[in-house]
């Protein structure tokens, strides 16, 4: 792959946006790389993956040089090229692994987008949110679904409408980030995380993020129904039975 890095190791699959010279910029070629990525290490060993940026910049958002060829271009053509990071958040939703972004540095505009699709969103204490589109004459399109979601409608339009910039502890305060660290602990602290969550039983991890995104379309009934499916079914998988025997056996012991 030529805009990106892909590799595995422990059980975390790690996916680098790797054009620093462009501050991790997304062009079609990009997404695309994105979404073949995606798709191969949630058919490997990778329990979880991990997101993240080369260089000082998770992702400065749209390359606009790339955006500037294709003015002229015809609508349909438009269409496509859209839809190339459309189908990257919607594979991440869709996706029975947990996706974590580490955020160093900006993520504006398409990479402020591409962190908050992911499922957790970890960041260095100096990294910055923006959604700016607006201020070019752009909308920022898709990534708004995400967006309302996280942090509500009010605070989204206001966001989207002045692409204010936020620090990392303004992001967490929002909703828009799961966690903050301090410069020194950031690298060790997630990467912590991350074997937290390769360690995780992955039937028991799959079956909670398929559920806890299928709750966006059902009623309040209707969850509490997929609920109780979901929890009977957890209980005759080999991972349920093994984690309560270790549970019980513990208690046993400290009796």
């Amino acid at each position: 792959m030529k805009n990106i890095r892909v590799g595995i190791e422990n059980g975390v699959g790690r996916i680098t946006l790797a054009r620093p010279e462009k501050k991790n910029a997304l062009d079609r070629a990009t997404a695309d790389e994105l979404a073949e990525a995606l798709f191969s290490l949630n058919d490997s060993v990778a329990r979880v993956i991990a997101i993240e940026g080369e260089g000082a910049d998770f992702c400065a958002g749209a390359d606009l040089a790339a955006l500037d060829d294709m003015l002229d271009a015809p609508r349909q053509a438009h269409l496509e090229d859209a839809q190339a990071l459309g189908h990257v958040f919607h594979t991440m939703r869709r996706m029975d692994k947990p996706v974590v972004a580490l955020v160093r540095g900006r993520a504006f505009a398409g990479g402020a987008g591409l962190a908050t699709a992911c499922d957790i969103v970890l960041a260095h204490e100096d990294a910055r949110f923006a959604y700016p589109e607006v201020s070019i004459g752009f909308v920022p399109a898709m990534v708004m679904t995400m967006l309302r979601r996280s942090v509500g409608e009010k605070q989204a339009f206001d966001l989207v409408a002045t692409g204010r910039v936020l620090s990392a502890e303004e992001a967490r305060q929002l909703g828009l980030v799961s966690r903050v660290f301090p410069a020194l602990e950031f690298e060790t602290v997630s990467e912590g995380i991350l074997k937290q969550l390769a360690q995780t039983p992955p039937a028991a991890m799959a079956a909670t993020k398929v559920l806890f995104y299928k709750l966006d379309t059902l009623s309040f009934l209707d969850g509490i129904t997929a609920g109780i499916v979901a929890n009977a079914d957890a209980r005759s998988t080999s991972e349920f039975r093994e984690g309560v025997k270790r549970f019980t056996s513990r208690k046993k012991d400290d009796q």
